[in-house]
């Protein structure tokens, strides 16, 4: 009788998926950050051609009548709180989100965590190299557009005058790693969770859009491209995949997860 039942006990069992080894993936998301800060700095120069360009992704928005920056910007600045608090936002949301996302998958997903930091990665060396091919001033520098500096001028920013910033490189504005990252976080959280909730993690990139537009920081064609970029890495790397199942959703039974191979059908 134990010989027949242990077969389908064993079938029935939840397959934890193995934690990657902690120090490794320390040192692999640090130098993520890493290359996302240094890569940036290597891509410095081109002033003249980063405001060509930036007037150039200007005139094509107006072209292609997507909404005026300026619109987004001038709701913000009906009161010094509210830009405060954008400016806050866009100064100190960005990487500890990011951060904290990980860790949490880490922690409890650790497949999706794994899916998580290759998407992460990916995009994030393909990001880097547009600064070289083009680069672009933020909208904030663009003259003639109406637009104000709300960091310089409301506080708080997180840059300095361009040409004694070395902690950043401030042309390359395309594409937006701010909103690209904040997408990832919404739909990684939306996949790894079954909350009838989950769908609110969505407002963190809208809030993000928001304040990347409305402090000029940002085009909207910077998301635009950011998030097909991310969409392109999203296609190539598939999330986890229930294998056992689904019948236990909401009952508090665990389900295995095991990765999909790329191009395999989901």
């Amino acid at each position: 009788m134990n010989a027949r039942t242990e077969p389908a006990e064993a079938a029935t069992a939840p397959a934890t998926p193995a934690r990657p080894p902690l120090i490794r993936e320390f040192l692999l998301v640090a130098g993520l950050f890493l290359v996302y800060k240094l890569g940036r700095q290597l891509a410095t120069g081109h002033t003249g051609e980063a405001f060509r360009n930036a007037r150039r992704v200007w005139d094509l928005e107006r072209a292609v009548r997507l909404p005026h920056e300026n619109a987004v910007q001038s709701a913000l600045l009906h009161g010094d709180t509210l830009v405060h608090l954008a400016n806050t936002y866009y100064a100190t949301v960005h990487f500890p989100a990011t951060l904290a996302f990980l860790v949490w998958l880490y922690v409890r997903r650790p497949a999706h965590y794994v899916w998580a930091r290759r998407v992460l990665a990916v995009v994030t060396t393909a990001a880097l190299v547009l600064p070289f091919t083009f680069p672009l001033a933020p909208p904030r520098m663009l003259t003639g557009t109406g637009l104000v500096d709300t960091g310089r001028v409301y506080g708080p920013s997180v840059y300095g005058p361009p040409s004694s910033d070395h902690l950043s490189n401030q042309f390359a504005a395309m594409p937006s790693l701010h909103f690209g990252w904040a997408l990832m976080l919404a739909i990684g959280l939306i996949a790894a969770t079954r909350s009838r909730w989950r769908r609110l993690w969505l407002l963190h990139p809208l809030i993000t859009l928001v304040v990347i537009v409305g402090t000029a920081n940002h085009y909207w064609l910077d998301a635009l491209v950011a998030t097909a970029m991310l969409g392109l890495a999203l296609a190539v790397i598939h999330p986890p995949r229930r294998t056992a199942t689904t019948a236990g959703r909401g009952t508090g039974v665990p389900v295995a997860l095991e990765p999909v191979p790329a191009g395999a059908a989901r």
